[in-house]
């Protein structure tokens, strides 16, 4: 029974990922200069994730509008993201946004929290 929910589960998690590609929303346009300090800025972050997941879509929609080129890691079962996910962040939850600052990671798991500090720290054009 598992494996036939498992399998329309990801049946529907690829048709959402199919509609967030062809309806993907424009990216947020900085100058040169701004979008470089963003993107040194997000050296220091990843998403951990699944694929069809729609929480995980919701997120990396928010992180393509804000045009936000961040790494993202598949959190999938036997992947050493998942490993690292569970044994450092606490929990096999996704999406998980790992933000390493000062040699002290932060992990945050909702993807409303997620997207509500995205936008607080690089929705403004800067």
């Amino acid at each position: 029974m598992s494996f036939f929910i498992n399998v329309i589960r990801n049946f529907l998690g690829c048709i959402i990922a199919f509609f967030d590609l062809i309806t993907r929303p424009r990216k947020q346009k900085r100058s040169a200069q701004a979008q470089q300090q963003v993107e040194k800025e997000i050296k220091s972050m990843a998403l951990y994730q699944f694929f069809a997941c729609p929480f995980c879509i919701k997120t990396r929609r928010a992180l393509h509008r804000l045009n936000l080129p961040m790494e993202t890691r598949s959190a999938r079962k036997g992947s050493e993201f998942r490993t690292e996910l569970a044994q450092q962040g606490g929990k096999t939850k996704v999406p998980c946004l790992r933000i390493s600052q000062e040699g002290k990671d932060t992990w945050m798991y909702e993807s409303n929290d997620i997207i509500a500090y995205l936008e607080q720290r690089f929705g403004s054009i800067r």
